[in-house]
């Protein structure tokens, strides 16, 4: 059985369909938190491999939907400042396997995953009143 060490936003109801398809495709999770994760640099920043720094953003996070923080505007040194103090702009699911490490639940990481089918809207939450704070 794959293991997977999977960091989340407690409660998020999109990380639960995430763990769920996870779950149905053999994986065994340890689940950890995102928001209570003393990150380190290094640490955080490999998770983002291969990614533009737009793309470390969690674009639901009220402050990103409401424009106060715009992610086109930084490098990826002023992205990990801002992500290492405010760890809820962070796009989630952090996942790692077998030394592999990734973000978000896009079409690209379910292919990593050999998740062969692709599961659309599951980065989306499903209520629109759902909130990412």
């Amino acid at each position: 059985m794959n293991k997977i060490l999977f960091y989340e936003k407690t409660g998020c109801k999109g990380n639960a369909r995430q763990k769920a398809l996870l779950e149905s495709n053999g994986y065994s999770l340890e689940v950890k938190s995102l928001l209570d994760e003393p990150w380190e640099r290094d640490q955080l920043e490999s998770y983002f491999v291969d990614r533009p720094v737009e793309e470390w953003f969690n674009d639901k996070s009220p402050a990103v939907k409401q424009g106060q923080v715009d992610p086109s505007a930084f490098d990826a040194a002023g992205a990990l400042d801002l992500l290492l103090c405010e760890p809820i702009l962070i796009r989630r699911p952090l996942i790692e396997m077998d030394g592999h490490r990734m973000c978000g639940f896009d079409d690209r990481v379910q292919i990593m995953l050999g998740i062969n089918k692709s599961f659309q809207g599951l980065e989306a939450c499903q209520n629109a009143k759902e909130r990412c704070d």
